[in-house]
């Protein structure tokens, strides 16, 4: 491939990589799309191994974002009906409010779901800052992957 198209396959990883941060954008997506990409055009081994390589390590963040974060909300005691409440309201979140409406529905959903099932204000609150420190994690978790990921193209590029 062309340094111009490398650079090009370089832009579109940045852009996935912003994605992770402004859900509008479908940050793995991009950034797989993009080694796919350069993997066609490259057409060698090196060029199908990396992809492979970065494929594994977007798919075990999407699987370890949800897992983790969610296995220490349930640890802090909250329901899984709480959860469910958070995982909709995000849902609509995401469509109400562009960029930051699938974390502020789904921290709004623990809060009134728990608000709901304890009656009180006061007690509602941990549970919801179990929620945004979840959410937190998983942006995290996700971020790392697809970085592992366009690091791993990164390198062969340049020493190729």
């Amino acid at each position: 491939m062309s340094v111009g198209g490398e650079v090009l396959v370089g832009l579109a990883i940045a852009v996935g990589l912003l994605g992770v941060l402004v859900p509008v954008l479908p940050g793995p997506v991009l950034v797989l799309g993009a080694i796919a990409v350069w993997a066609f055009v490259e057409g060698s081994t090196v060029g199908w191994l990396t992809l492979a390589a970065a494929a594994v390590f977007v798919l075990a963040s999407q699987v370890v974002k949800y897992a983790v974060p969610g296995r220490r909300l349930v640890d802090a005691g909250v329901p899984s009906s709480t959860l469910l409440t958070g995982a909709a309201l995000g849902f609509v979140g995401f469509f109400v409010v562009p960029v930051v409406g699938l974390f502020l529905g789904f921290v709004l959903g623990v809060y009134a779901a728990e608000y709901r099932r304890l009656g009180d204000r006061a007690a509602a609150w941990p549970s919801t800052k179990h929620a945004l420190k979840a959410a937190g994690l998983s942006v995290l978790i996700e971020l790392a992957g697809v970085l592992l990921a366009a690091l791993t193209w990164l390198g062969v590029v340049l020493t190729a």
